[in-house]
């Protein structure tokens, strides 16, 4: 098993470098960048900037899931009747829209660090505790996001008519197959646009990992102009970067929202 493993990584490996749009074969540093600050290898800083975009689109990639399905668990508690299910989330929902992203990525990475410090000195053990800064970005990035999300996601349900619950009672769906088959759909349409948003959002808060020491595009740029002394040019690249991944991210919510729409044009 464990040679299985190590086969797929190195395929992983392979993939990831053959198809790098930076200093891939065909990559952008590769054809341009040679003999330049930007040029991929030894001489240059390509090969770093390129794996600062991998990590940013990395922690992005695997923050969305996360952050949409705790948003849409939140939302569901605010319209509970359970009294303490809807204090709950508009607390949560309170606590994390009102703190600045950067705080709560301070609090999670340090709290969390300190809490298993001291549940682990009952025990006995004495040593020092360190947290991933990568699960710890990913996790505070998830929080916030998912905060703003409920919102999104429960002025979507406000809006969907309370007759289309009614009529899933009335086929004899349980309230699963109701939410599965009649409202998701319906709400995936109406909170698509905001969520585009949102997801926007998440590729510019990625750059807050960089001071917890992960190596995404804004850690690596910085690293390189403190080392040539061009900090105009290397943050200048950085933006690029950034615009480049929100020009395709429109495009695939673009997309989205046509295939989400898809019934009202065939009409």
């Amino acid at each position: 098993m464990g040679g299985l493993f190590s086969a797929f990584g190195s395929l992983w490996t392979w993939m990831s470098d053959a198809f790098d749009p930076l200093c891939g074969p065909v990559g952008l540093f590769t054809l341009f960048g040679q003999n330049t600050v930007i040029a991929c290898g030894d001489t240059g800083w390509g090969d770093e900037i390129a794996g600062g975009l991998k990590i940013t689109i990395t922690v992005a990639v695997l923050t969305l899931p996360l952050g949409l399905i705790v948003g849409f668990l939140v939302a569901l508690a605010q319209q509970s009747e359970e009294k303490s299910l809807r204090l709950a989330a508009g607390v949560f929902t309170t606590i994390f829209r009102g703190l600045p992203e950067l705080l709560t990525l301070f609090i999670i990475y340090y709290g969390i660090q300190i809490l298993l410090q001291t549940a682990l000195a009952y025990v006995g053990y004495t040593g020092q505790v360190e947290i991933n800064a990568f699960v710890a970005g990913m996790v505070a990035l998830s929080i916030v996001f998912s905060a703003y999300c409920s919102e999104v996601l429960l002025s979507a349900f406000r809006a969907i008519p309370k007759g289309q619950y009614e009529a899933g009672d009335a086929l004899g769906f349980h309230r699963a197959r109701t939410m599965r088959l009649i409202i998701l759909p319906q709400l995936i349409r109406i909170s698509l646009p905001n969520l585009g948003n949102l997801w926007m959002n998440l590729l510019k808060d990625t750059s807050y990992v960089s001071v917890i020491g992960l190596a995404d595009i804004i850690r690596q740029t910085g690293l390189a102009v403190r080392a040539t002394k061009e900090p105009f040019f290397f943050y200048l690249v950085a933006c690029g970067l950034y615009l480049v991944l929100a020009i395709i991210s429109s495009a695939g919510l673009l997309y989205l929202d046509r295939w989400a729409k898809r019934a009202e044009f065939r009409r």
